[in-house]
């Protein structure tokens, strides 16, 4: 059977094919709760975590002024208007973050990676110095936390999905620096019956979730140890997080302190009652899919009146961006101008002349990528909120 890469879902339709059946959503939220209680395999190297610097946002050790960032409980969404004129990389500044509890902050030179499992020849453990000793792989992708847009499935399509309500800042685009996962898992002695990795987190939920093998050992999945240019900061992984390309953010975990290779599929909370699709549209409940293509605009929302540039970036899971088209106020679609760089699961800068006048207006920005994957008018709901990739509305005063 050829076994999906890169589409969540069709790794979880297989995954149940392997389990000899297909898990009903009762079965779903059963497992979850069976696996939300219990602790990772091996050691939490607790004695690693100290307590967190003061921030601004309860469990954020960086600072999260209002001015870069909007507060939504333990996370910090990114303020599109403060990417206005900036490079192509988001700042370590301005970063957003996703925590389920708060960042824990780790001694790397107490720190050890375990591999494990029955997917292996034998346990290793791996330090700091022994990674940074490895050949160092540097790539431009985008994070992106599944639920970024969920505010939208309420304002836009009047059905409140539960969940921290982002707009569209649980995203950004960085250069990690770190070594092929596939390195690592290699000094473990992969078994040729392997099929789930599974890395856990240091963090107090020790979040973890799997991905099928050949993923895992995909050239461009990472195990990173440096954002733009310096070390992980501790608010996005320090001292290691994994890097899945165009996975949805949970997918992403930070802190690594254990990874787990399985000969049967691997379940957890955070793809059992968390990260499916719950909802009429998705009878079957599916895994949260590759992530979908999405466009924001970057000027604050009033104006001066006159002609402006509307700017703006816009991201795709599956490739590069193609086409970017902007309509204001209904009017016909307009293509952008498009910046020359051009990363795939990256984004692609645009922008677009107007002629601000005063009063209320709603700039809608759509994207095509190179597959000819677009955002539609609206998508189907779901109850926690993922996934949103339909054009948004976003109001611009003009006074």
């Amino acid at each position: 059977m050829d076994r999906g890469l890169y589409d969540e879902h069709d790794y979880d339709r297989e995954s149940a094919e392997r389990s000899a059946h297909r898990l009903t959503r009762r079965q779903v939220l059963r497992a979850g709760a069976m696996t939300a209680g219990v602790a990772a395999v091996g050691p939490t190297l607790a004695q690693s975590v100290t307590s967190r610097a003061a921030a601004d946002v309860p469990g954020i050790v960086k600072p999260t002024p209002d001015s870069l960032f909007i507060a939504r409980g333990t996370n910090a969404e990114m303020r599109w208007s403060a990417m206005h004129g900036r490079g192509y990389l988001t700042p370590v500044d301005g970063f957003f973050v996703r925590n389920h509890t708060s960042t824990p902050r780790i001694d790397p030179a107490t720190w050890r990676l375990r591999v494990h499992g029955t997917g292996v020849e034998r346990e290793v453990s791996v330090s700091y110095d022994d990674l940074l000793a490895l050949p160092q792989v540097t790539l431009t992708r985008f994070i992106e936390c599944a639920g970024n847009g969920r505010s939208f499935f309420g304002t836009q399509q009047g059905q409140t999905a539960a969940g921290t309500q982002w707009t569209l800042g649980a995203v950004g685009v960085a250069d990690w620096t770190g070594v092929r996962l596939s390195s690592v898992l290699e000094r473990a002695g992969i078994k040729p019956s392997a099929l789930d990795v599974m890395p856990v987190g240091l963090d107090d939920q020790q979040v973890r979730r799997p991905v099928p093998l050949e993923k895992a050992l995909a050239d461009d999945t990472l195990l990173v140890l440096g954002m733009n240019g310096r070390t992980l900061p501790p608010d996005h992984g320090f001292p290691a997080r994994i890097l899945v390309p165009g996975w949805v953010g949970v997918a992403n975990i930070k802190w690594v302190g254990s990874i787990e290779v399985s000969e049967t599929p691997l379940i957890s909370q955070w793809n059992t009652t968390s990260y499916r699709m719950f909802g009429p549209a998705y009878p079957d409940s599916p895994l949260v899919t590759t992530q979908v293509v999405k466009s924001a605009i970057e000027q604050p929302p009033s104006l001066r009146p006159g002609r402006t540039e509307l700017t703006g970036r816009s991201w795709s899971a599956y490739g590069r961006i193609r086409r970017v088209e902007v309509s204001v106020d209904g009017g016909r679609w307009r293509d952008a101008r498009l910046g020359l760089r051009n990363e795939p699961q990256a984004w692609r800068q645009w922008s677009v002349s107007w002629v601000a006048t005063p009063g209320d207006h709603v700039v809608r920005v759509r994207a095509t990528d190179e597959h000819g994957n677009g955002q539609p008018d609206t998508v189907p709901f779901n109850e926690q909120g993922y996934l949103f990739g339909a054009v948004v509305n976003h109001p611009v005063a003009v006074a």
